[in-house]
């Protein structure tokens, strides 16, 4: 793993994890696959405590897909674009950050999948539950491409629904 990998991988797990497991993560062998894991596993932690979010480890030029045919489902080429069109929309109908609560990180290199389901509150108080598969692709310590698979009739019902409810409202 050259240098500058390991700096940032270590500066990143260190936000996250105890010093002992980023250490642990750091000097076992296959450690591209344990360090990915790791940081996708603290990551997930810590968006679930409301400390920071995975959209914090996405590289600035990350290419995000977002499978299926819901109102924000499409390739995203830029973190701008992706966080403008696609996370904006939907938190915008949302009262209540998304929790996720990760069912499991499978990892081989820099590849990883992660399988989880969120749930949240919408604006018109509705509960929100979804469920999600993200193969996430790591480079230099960010994520650099993924491929969003969920529920997105769920997903679409969801936003008609607080659409129609935000046009209602007084």
């Amino acid at each position: 793993m050259p240098a500058s990998r390991l700096a940032v991988c270590a500066a990143a797990l260190a936000l996250f994890l105890p010093a002992a497991v980023a250490a642990q993560a750091l000097a076992s062998p296959g450690s591209t696959a344990t360090l990915n894991t790791a940081t996708t596993r603290a990551a997930f932690d810590a968006w679930a405590a409301g400390q920071a979010s995975v959209f914090d480890l996405l590289a600035e030029d990350v290419v995000w897909t977002v499978a299926g045919t819901s109102p924000v489902s499409g390739t995203y080429r830029s973190r701008a674009d992706f966080m403008e069109r696609a996370v904006a929309p939907i938190s915008s109908r949302l009262a209540t950050p998304i929790v996720p609560q990760v069912e499991a990180v499978i990892a081989q290199g820099d590849d990883v999948v992660v399988l989880w389901q969120g749930t949240a509150t919408t604006r018109s108080g509705a509960p929100y539950a979804n469920r999600y598969a993200w193969r996430m692709t790591f480079a230099e310590g960010a994520i650099v491409q993924v491929t969003a698979f969920l529920d997105t009739w769920a997903l679409d019902a969801m936003m008609r629904s607080e659409t129609r409810a935000t046009r209602t409202a007084p």
